[in-house]
């Protein structure tokens, strides 16, 4: 076991491995692979991309941004230069996977068009393609804001791209208060998304 917990790579295979098992479980038991199935799938994927996309949007707002006047100034470049990239890099690929995987499980569960007209194409008498909608259209804003506006000041703000001094901290600044925005846009989103599960499942 130790083998396997050591490696953060065996570690995410043996999680995918006992998600198998689990899919075999259900198959054993006469389930099949069909519309609901193939929607379930792209729901847990998308539910593990939001994990990802949201727990790091929290960790940059709750824990690094906070903390970041308490560290000593010698050991801030290990965090603007190896922390803050990797974690970047998981952070916008994360928003990418979430936003990809919920538009395909809209499809799949044929209510994209009505989500994404806030439910206009059902006269407004569908709440959960509405609620679903809302949540929609918040997580792509805030997608739209990771990847063409925090994103493009970070790289200038960790000189991962030439910027002068002054550049650097006014981007560092755009890109807190846009992260700040996901920050307070995640609230009514997770709620919308869950209550278009939960409140609305049977309406």
């Amino acid at each position: 076991m130790a083998s396997i917990l050591s490696s953060l790579r065996n570690t995410v295979i043996a999680g995918f491995v006992l998600a198998f098992i689990l899919e075999l479980i259900y198959l054993n038991g006469g389930g099949t692979f069909d519309t609901n199935f193939y929607a379930f799938i792209f729901r847990w994927l998308h539910v593990l991309s939001g994990i990802m996309w949201i727990g790091l949007l929290y960790y940059f707002n709750f824990v690094q941004i906070p903390n970041m006047p308490n560290i000593p100034d010698d050991q801030k470049p290990a965090i603007g230069k190896v922390i803050a990239p990797a974690a970047l890099w998981w952070f916008r690929w994360g928003a990418m996977a979430t936003i990809v995987t919920g538009l395909i499980l809209g499809y799949l569960n044929g209510y994209i068009h009505d989500a994404l007209a806030l439910g206009a194409l059902n006269d407004f008498e569908v709440p959960k393609n509405i609620a679903i909608g809302i949540g929609m259209w918040l997580g792509i804003i805030m997608w739209f804001n990771v990847w063409f506006v925090i994103w493009p000041n970070q790289k200038k703000a960790l000189g991962i791209v030439e910027a002068d001094a002054d550049t650097k901290a006014a981007s560092a600044r755009t890109a807190m208060l846009f992260s700040r925005t996901n920050t307070m846009l995640s609230i009514p989103m997770l709620f919308a998304m869950v209550s278009a599960q939960s409140l609305y499942y049977a309406k």
